[in-house]
């Protein structure tokens, strides 16, 4: 796999790795300086202390290791080899050869030949993909490899897999030559407008840079061409002790897995007059760069102001006291370029500007628009001109003050959750240290150091950032428009003009805040009428006397974390076509009013710094609320509750805001139609029976949004609590929780009356139906076949395409991948619902080559032939029960998981002890059971759809 390290709208990389990953706003990086620290204090010269719970070593070889033990989740490990080599140490005959060589790790090393070692992992309930992974950078090669514990025998395999990856890959010539149509197939998905405009402005952006000729996919040139010879040369040249590291944090013993790795990887022997591994920069310039690119297929004009500078490595506390700074100015700049969008006609359809690590060794202040009806001026001059007031004016002590009490509640909650850490979140940390000397510290001692330097932070001292991030020099300006556009686009003179020329005539930011209770008159409280246990899974159902029925699951999976929803029958369904538009709105257009007396702006700042949230909405069949609390703020996210049931507010200037750039998005979509577009709205359209609701949202639909028609139905599906039903799934306890329940859900408005969905008829098609789109410059392909029908709901039946799915999968990627090297990817799924009616959907679909379509396509069929008439074969049988239990292992211990199995169990009116028998389920999955389920399941009654580059004139 590739790993993008330049996505230009996203990059958002902290800098400071800590060993719990608070989430916090972006951080960003500043030359340290000497400062002294608070009398009687550690000095802020002073080195960031390592995390002591991290046992970091190093072999005579070189090759340095990190151990860490953590319980979570109980009995597994993440286990990382890194390779501190990536794109850019190829020389040009070698280019795509760190991916390739990534790629040839898993077909064949020394005690896993071919697939063997895949093999291995997927019948130990590892998945190839989802779990079992590895990508390339620029700069980096990372394996990556999540293994269960509970084994020793599996668990000391795994560390020799990743010995075998360290030096000995076969490097066999002809899985080279299989594995070469497999990239070229993941560069060839690559392939499209954003590839063509990267190709134009990387080399101006990156001045010409070692970074720019070198991205991790390699030219296909090279990767049809080299020989055998030149890929062994990488491996030998960089996969060397000295440039790797092991990488071990789970639930395990630290000193038995050093020992593992002491033995197996002390044997490798250091390299002799090894090859000097360069370091890489991107050279500054003093001019302004100024790319305009365009292309057919680009659908939307995109602005993006760069200014770079020398990348910071922190190093010093000092260092961190300013990461803090830089995260406090991201977060209130962030919440001011995302207020223009509540305006009744904003200036872009979306912006920000973000000071973050870039590439290399530089950093970035960068500011991007994407612009409204190819207005480029209009909107980088309005994300530019919140720079420039906050140079002018700088921001304001309340905004600060939010802004701090935010950053100091989320690294509050990861120290909360210190000792619930899943292990994934700790080796990322370690991988970052070794690629890139960042350091990391433990959570107690981050917080320990906020909890001191926060206050201390000026608000002259945070505005005097907007000038070191914003320079004339050594800066880059990118525009990317649809080719129809072109002669309407700016030249390079006017560009710069408005990049230099902003700022004029603004005014000061006024920070609007409201402070006024979300609840204004106590709601009158309904107490529990009837409450019943469900020992076995932990569960109590409560029956308040209005009705609202509510089911708890209290864990100790998170410290700091309770989950919650609440969901009815109903829906769009119920409305006729003509207010269709409205009632699939509705939710959305109340939630931008925000509520009671709260704009949606004024209560993004009434709930900063709390870990509280609701999030009301309107689906075909049912209507509902999720959110989400910290349990000390759960009296703030039931009263959001409370007041979006009873109290939404109509904001006319707001809608017309959002309404205004929905149909510019709508406009250059069908403007500028991408060729993935059509054929998923060709899909969609079919799959829909043409139907009117499952058309695609066209501008004039928007026309049919009535605000008040919306509002009145929005009432409409939350104005009975009685026929809700609610759950709670976190760190609470019954006795606790049950006063909030009874006035804020007990207090909702509620009637005898239930509701059910309408069934509005809509189907698939009987089937066969084959559908070509013909959409695309690119040689490149993307086929889907969609088998559909009706179901007999029960649990063996799910159980049983959820089987076929994985079996299917399997022989697609051994036979579509493996043999034929004709896709990168290929999935198999299932689908199926209860309601309106039981039915299923089984989707198969990958891209290849249009010249291969329908060879591939039929050996597709030929594999799901051979299921109709032998099954399954009983291996890949033994992999998918694996796998799923494996799997539901971890998820009995995840809040989320939890949620969404109680209320699907419950809106489907299904035993919710169900998840007790999986055992029972999975042993009815047998060879005649695939057999049976592949003949029922993915017969005549399919679909089939092909997306094939247009057909030259």
């Amino acid at each position: 796999m590739v790993r993008a390290s330049l996505c230009l709208s996203l990059l958002l990389s902290a800098t400071l790795v800590l060993a719990q990953s608070p989430v916090k706003p972006p951080q960003s990086k500043k030359t340290p300086r000497s400062v002294p620290g608070p009398a009687g204090g550690v000095s802020l010269n002073s080195p960031i202390p390592i995390d002591p719970g991290v046992k970091v070593g190093r072999l005579p070889n070189g090759l340095t290791y990190y151990i860490r033990k953590n319980a979570e989740p109980k009995n597994r490990a993440e286990l990382r080899l890194v390779i501190r080599a990536g794109s850019v140490l190829e020389t040009d005959n070698q280019q795509g050869l760190a991916h390739f060589m990534e790629h040839m790790a898993f077909n064949g090393t020394k005690n896993f030949p071919k697939n063997e070692l895949v093999n291995f992992l997927q019948s130990a309930g590892v998945r190839f993909g989802a779990d079992l992974n590895a990508y390339t950078g620029f700069d980096e090669t990372v394996y990556q490899l999540p293994v269960p514990t509970d084994s020793a025998r599996l668990f000391e395999r795994a560390f020799q897999i990743l010995e075998d990856w360290a030096h000995n890959v076969t490097i066999d010539p002809a899985e080279v030559e299989k594995e070469r149509g497999v990239i070229l197939e993941e560069r060839r998905l690559g392939r499209g407008a954003g590839q063509r405009l990267r190709d134009k402005y990387f080399p101006i952006l990156l001045n010409n840079s070692r970074y720019a000729s070198r991205l991790p996919i390699g030219t296909e040139e090279v990767l049809t061409t080299f020989k055998p010879d030149v890929l062994r040369q990488f491996y030998k040249d960089w996969y060397r002790p000295d440039l790797m590291a092991v990488i071990a944090v789970g639930d395990f013993n630290p000193t038995e897995v050093e020992a593992m790795i002491r033995e197996k990887f002390g044997r490798i022997p250091a390299v002799k007059s090894p090859k000097p591994r360069t370091e890489y920069d991107v050279p500054p310039h003093k001019d302004t760069k100024v790319v305009i690119v365009t292309d057919p297929e680009q659908p939307n004009t995109v602005v993006q102001v760069i200014y770079k500078r020398p990348e910071i490595k922190e190093r010093t506390l000092n260092d961190l006291r300013e990461s803090i700074k830089r995260g406090l100015f991201n977060t209130m700049l962030g919440n001011r370029i995302q207020e223009l969008t509540q305006q009744s006609n904003p200036p872009f359809l979306g912006g920000y500007s973000n000071y973050s690590d870039f590439i290399g060794n530089i950093d970035a202040f960068t500011s991007i628009a994407v612009a409204k009806e190819g207005n480029v001026e209009r909107a980088i001059r309005a994300v530019l001109d919140e720079n420039a007031r906050v140079k002018q004016f700088g921001f304001t002590p309340t905004e600060l003050a939010r802004a701090k009490q935010e950053f100091y509640t989320n690294v509050e909650q990861s120290y909360s959750e210190r000792d619930k850490t899943r292990s994934a979140s700790f080796v990322n940390e370690y991988v970052q240290n070794f690629t890139n000397k960042e350091p990391y510290t433990s959570i107690e001692f981050y917080f320990d150091f906020l909890k001191k330097q926060q206050a201390g932070i000026t608000l002259q001292e945070v505005n005097a950032l907007v000038d070191q991030f914003i320079r004339n020099e050594n800066r880059a300006v990118i525009v990317m428009a649809p080719e129809k556009d072109k002669d309407k686009l700016p030249t390079v003179a006017q560009i710069i003009s408005y990049v230099d020329d902003t700022g004029k005539n603004l005014t000061a930011y006024e920070d609007k805040t409201l402070d006024a209770p979300l609840v204004p008159t106590p709601p009158t409280p309904s107490p529990v009428a009837n409450a019943r246990e469900i020992k076995e899974i932990g569960v109590t159902e409560w029956t308040l006397r209005n009705g609202v029925r509510v089911v708890l699951k209290p864990t100790n999976f998170k410290n700091d974390q309770i989950l919650f929803a609440g969901t009815s029958f109903g829906g769009t369904s119920l409305y006729d076509l003509k207010d269709y538009q409205s009632a699939r709105f509705s939710s959305t257009l109340a939630s931008l009013g925000g509520t009671g007396a709260y704009s949606q702006v004024q209560l993004g700042k009434f709930l900063s710094g709390k870990q509280a949230s609701a999030f009301p909405y309107v689906g075909e069949l049912s209507e509902g609320i999720n959110g989400s609390a910290a349990p000390k703020d759960l009296e703030t996210a039931l009263q959001l509750v409370y007041s979006y049931f009873t109290q939404p507010r109509k904001d006319p200037e707001v809608v017309a805001g959002f309404l205004s750039n929905q149909r510019s998005a709508l406009q250059n979509q069908i403007s500028t139609p991408t060729p993935a577009r059509v054929f998923q709205d060709t899909v969609s359209v079919t799959l829909g029976a043409n139907n009117p609701r499952r058309q695609p949202l066209k501008p004039a639909d928007l026309d049919q949004i009535d605000l008040d028609r919306a509002l009145k139905i929005y009432q409409e599906r939350f104005a009975n609590a009685g026929d809700f039903t609610f759950y709670f799934v976190g760190n609470f306890r019954e006795e606790t929780l049950k006063p909030l329940i009874e006035k804020y859900l007990g207090g909702l408005p509620a009637t005898s009356a239930t509701e059910k969905f309408k069934d509005l008829g809509i189907r698939i098609p009987a089937g066969p139906i084959s559908k070509t789109v013909y959409r695309g410059l690119d040689p490149k392909a993307s086929v889907q076949l969609v088998y559909s029908g009706d179901l007999t709901w029960s649990p063996e039946t799910t159980t049983q395409l959820d089987a076929l799915a994985e079996v299917l999968e399997i022989k697609l990627t051994e036979k579509l991948r493996e043999e034929e090297s004709g896709v990168y990817g290929v999935g198999a799924g299932a689908g199926y619902s209860r309601y309106p009616v039981p039915r299923y959907t089984f989707r198969i679909s990958f891209g290849c080559a249009p010249e291969n379509v329908e060879k591939l396509i039929a050996k597709t069929q030929e594999l799901i032939n051979d299921l109709k008439q032998k099954g399954a074969v009983p291996a890949d049988i033994a992999k998918f029960k694996a796998e799923t239990r494996r799997e539901t292992e971890v998820q009995l211990k995840d809040n989320q998981f939890w949620l969404g199995y109680l209320q699907t169990q419950y809106y489907n009116n299904d035993d919710p002890t169900e998840i007790l028998r999986e055992n029972e389920q999975l042993n009815k999955v047998t060879v005649e059971s695939t057999k049976a389920a592949a003949n029922q399941y993915l017969s005549s009654n399919y679909a089939r759809f092909v997306l094939l580059p247009e057909k030259k004139q």
